[in-house]
């Protein structure tokens, strides 16, 4: 499955939040990251990522597809991250 994950968590949980996320997406942008995923996957980065954050005060929201090809993406300005190597 395709993943695009969105996060907006207290800054002291920002660095934990993005180390988990980059262990198994790619970091498209400052707090966005996208990429292939097993179902297994993802549900080992959702459980992991809920022992880091604070349920009562942190948001984050994923989007599910079966392939990127379904979803039409576009930049207006600086594009940052990208397809690299995932920790």
């Amino acid at each position: 499955m395709f993943v695009i994950l969105v996060y907006d968590t207290a800054a002291e949980r920002n660095p934990k939040v993005l180390k988990t996320c980059r262990r198994y997406l790619h970091w498209t942008q400052r707090s966005v990251f996208q990429g292939e995923l097993t179902p297994a996957q993802y549900r080992a980065l959702t459980n992991a990522l809920e022992t880091v954050i604070d349920p009562t005060y942190d948001s984050i929201v994923t989007y599910t597809t079966r392939s990127p090809d379904y979803i039409e993406t576009a930049t207006i300005g600086v594009t940052l991250g990208g397809p690299g190597d995932i920790l």
